[in-house]
């Protein structure tokens, strides 16, 4: 064989070497790429199940004061930890505090004392507790 044709063959090798190489890597880097993206709308689901629980043991909790009159499920120290649960999981379901979640903190702040003796509070909560569940919705339908 002559020395041009050898040269040849060996460019070629590594040509496709290179390339090989350059398709591996980015075959690599996609799949880190796709497996990270799991792991983040795998931690948005649980944390969007978990507040959704979360909201309706809240809204069992008002239903309870204000419904049945009943102190112990009722209770509002209760409702306190869970709409602080709420807000914690907010941060991971949203990527920050979402404005419904800031909106329940506030609605439950001016409402909480009087929720087992108003109506207009009991309404005013669930109302704030169906955004925050209209928000996670939206969240959940958007995952890719």
């Amino acid at each position: 064989m002559e020395y041009s044709e050898i040269s040849k063959r060996i460019k070629v090798y590594q040509i496709t070497a290179i390339l090989s190489i350059l398709l591996t890597l980015s075959g690599f880097t996609y799949n880190v790429y796709r497996l990270e993206q799991s792991e983040i709308n795998s931690n948005i689901r649980t944390s969007s199940f978990e507040m959704l629980k979360e909201l309706a043991s809240l809204e069992q909790i008002v239903y309870a004061a204000f419904y049945e009159k009943d102190k112990v499920l009722g209770n509002p120290r209760t409702g306190w930890v869970k709409v602080g649960m709420i807000t914690d999981l907010s941060i991971i379901c949203f990527n920050e505090k979402a404005m419904e979640s800031k909106q329940l903190v506030k609605i439950w702040e001016n409402n909480w004392s009087s929720m087992d003796t108003n109506q207009e509070s009991v309404e005013k909560i669930v109302k704030s507790i169906d955004k925050v569940r209209e928000k996670i919705r939206t969240v959940l339908q958007n995952l890719n």
